[in-house]
Formats: C-alpha cells, structure tokens, sequence
C-alpha cells in the first residue's frame, strides 16, 4: 500500500470511531454488559480459527528467531484463550466508572455544579507481541464508553485479526455500534505516523511496547499520549530481611514470567548481608537456569558474568538478572532512581521504619514492601484487566483500569442566573 492508501484507510477508520464514540457514550451499563458477553462468546465460537491464526503467527516468529521469551508472550493455547474469554465477562461484572459523581455543590447565586466520570472518546492503543492486548484494550474501552483503534505488531497479525474478528461479530449481535472497536488489519510503519497526527479523531493514544516505539509516538503525537515504557524492576534486599523471605520473592519476581513488563530485571543486596544472602538466592535462580551479571563485589562472592553499564538499564524480558552490592539503603535508592523506568520496585524488609522511608522515597509508580513485583498488576489490584502499566505521572500512573480510560465533565443547572447585574 502506498502511504497516501494508508492515511486514507485510517482516517476512515478515525471517522468511524468518533461517531460510534458519540453511540458508545449514552449505552446503558446493562447494555455495555450484554455486548461484553456477546463477545466472550464470540471468541469462544471462534476458538478453532483464532488458535490456527495464532500457529500461524508462531511459526513465523521462530523463523524469525524471536526468543523463547517472546514467542511465550505471543502463545495462545485453548487454555489460555478461555482465559481471554473469561476476562471479558469479568469486566462485565465490574462497576461502570462512567456517570460517577466526583464532586456536586450549589453556589450562593443558585447554580448546581456536578462534576462526573464521562469516556475520554476515542483512544488509539498501539502495542506489540502480545495478542491478548487486544481483547484487553477493546473491552476496557467499552466498558468506560471509548471508542478505540487498534495497531499491533507484525509479530501477531494474524492472531489479532482473529481476535478482533471474533470480537466484533460477536458483539454486533448484542448491538455493538459500527467502528467501536477497530483492528487496523496492516503493519506498515506509516500506519504508526498517521494515527499519532489524527488528533481530528483521536482524543488520546497508548503506546506499549520498547523504547523505540515509544519515543516514535511521543515525538509525532498531536494528541496526549500515556507511555508504557519498560519495566526495569528493582528489589533492594535490606540488612534485616527475612531471607528466606527474600529469595521467594526474588524467584518468584524474575521467573514466574520473565517476558513481562513487571519481571525483576535489577537485584540489589546490602553489603551488610551479600556474603550470606548471594549464594542462597544463587542456587535458587540456578535451578531456574537464571543467568546472573554482577558487579565486582557480586562476582567476589558467586559466579556471576561482569555486569556492564547498560545492564543497569536494560529490560531483559528473560532469564537474566543484574545483581549489585550496595553500601546502603541511600545507595539503593539512588541506583534506583537513576537507572529505574518508574515501573515496580520492591523492598523486602522486616524493618517497617526503613520500609516506609524506602516507599517514600522511590520515584516509581509502583512501590512494594515484601511482596513480587508479579503483583504490579491490573487483575492484581482488582482492577480486572488493564491496557497496561502507565509509567507517566499524570492522568494515570500504574496499572490502567476502567477509570484511568475516562475523564470528566462539569454540569451545571441553574433556573435562569445572568452574569450581568
């Protein structure tokens, strides 16, 4: 397709979604919820075809020599597709946020103000790899009342449109409105640059994926962007950690799923504990065949590759962990602040008076106490499925549910009130 071809599918695309954005935002949150169900088992009928898409995609990433991390993210399975399912229906379960009233207070002239939830609009999410993001994004957008245009990556273009396929037929049965949820079905680049300057259409744009991607949107966004940018997760193992404790939860946070945006990439010990803490939790994450990169006093006390500088910046999304000593808690703090992407960081700690300076002081979205950084999630927190982890500090920060997708309005009622005397 030639550029001028592309601009002018989207654009329509852009057209589409902003007059079903208008549909979307007076549907009844009884009729959000019989659409929500249409679709799980829209992708529950289309099981067969979406799994044989998603081969599909697979085969193509190991010819491309993608990771085993990566092609785990990109997997579906019947298993893991029911799952995609059954999260559709939990978001119908979940409150509506649109027409919360926030604030509501009269005014000495007699005006009535109320301040509420309504849809943001239309929201643009580009994103790679993983095609559940797109049963994701698309019901979180209905259920707050969004319209949303989607653009994944090469990598899962097969298994997205199936998905999506799967998710507007199933819908339009409950009565979904035209171009609510939309699949742009190529992954040309030019696809990227044109939704970041349709700010005729689109009221805000989510990108998830690497840096590189990121910073694209954010350098051609005409309109307000919320980043995903890596997790570089950290864990500082304080001097009075329980340490059992301590290497549970480091497992647990680099393992559990290393190809996710809240795997622990970054492990700092205290200097105070190293030579006893290192060896345990190096013969735990050794049986989890773990790479370790140190630094000089990491690799005095196990057998760890030398670190280099960019190990403390880099996103690993497998089975490799940096590890530091460090002199303090200060120094762990630091270190963080300076090479952290604001994701998940985490102290393991009985001490509670270090712990709260140790929250206070990280400049993260998320920050724990004792617990895996696998937690730094929207399902987690009750949210039930999120767009993803906002590393921006306004609007929305951390996991993104349905009430980080709206906005709000003022309405005000009076009984004629003039300004002028």
């Amino acid at each position: 397709m030639t550029n001028e071809e592309i601009k002018d599918q989207v654009y329509e695309m852009g057209r589409k979604a902003r007059a079903a954005a208008l549909a979307l935002a007076v549907l009844s949150e009884e009729k959000k919820n019989e659409i929500l169900k249409a679709m799980a088992g829209g992708i529950r009928e289309a099981a067969p075809q979406i799994l044989e898409a998603n081969a599909r995609d697979l085969a193509a990433g190991g010819e491309r020599g993608l990771t085993s991390a990566m092609l785990d993210r990109l997997r579906l399975d019947a298993e893991r597709l029911e799952a995609v399912a059954a999260g559709v229906e939990k978001v119908a379960t979940l409150p509506d946020p649109v027409g919360e009233i926030l604030g509501e207070w009269d005014r000495p002239n007699g005006i009535r103000i109320q301040q509420l939830r309504v849809p943001i609009g239309v929201i643009g999410i580009i994103y790679e790899s993983r095609p559940n993001v797109t049963s994701d994004a698309a019901v979180l957008c209905l259920k707050s009342g969004n319209a949303t245009i989607l653009r994944g990556g090469s990598e899962a273009i097969h298994s997205n449109r199936a998905l999506a396929e799967a998710l507007q037929s199933g819908g339009e049965r409950a009565g979904l409105p035209d171009g609510a949820i939309q699949l742009i079905p190529f992954t040309d680049r030019e696809s990227v640059a044109v939704m970041a300057g349709m700010d005729k259409y689109l009221d805000l744009i989510i990108p998830r994926g690497g840096k590189g991607l990121i910073e694209t949107v954010v350098s051609l966004a005409r309109m307000p962007v919320i980043k995903h940018y890596d997790g570089i997760c950290h864990a500082y193992v304080h001097p009075d950690a329980d340490q059992e404790m301590a290497v549970k939860i480091v497992v647990d946070s680099k393992t559990q799923k290393p190809s996710v945006c809240n795997a622990l990439e970054t492990l700092l010990v205290d200097e105070a504990i190293a030579g006893e803490f290192l060896p345990k939790v190096a013969s735990a994450l050794a049986g989890k065949n773990v790479e370790l990169r140190g630094d000089a006093a990491t690799c005095a006390i196990i057998e760890a590759r030398p670190a280099v500088d960019e190990d403390w910046s880099t996103e690993y999304l497998d089975y490799i962990l940096a590890v530091k000593v460090v002199p303090s808690m200060k120094a762990a703090i630091d270190h963080i602040n300076e090479y952290s992407s604001q994701h998940t960081e985490v102290i393991i700690t009985r001490d509670e008076t270090a712990a709260e300076a140790f929250l206070r002081q990280i400049d993260s979205a998320c920050v724990f106490h004792n617990v895996s950084t696998r937690f730094s999630d929207g399902e987690e927190f009750g949210f039930g499925a999120e767009i993803g982890i906002s590393t921006d500090k306004l609007h929305a920060r951390g996991p993104m549910g349905l009430r980080e997708l709206t906005s709000y309005q003022y309405r005000v009622r009076g009984e004629g009130q003039l300004k002028a005397p």
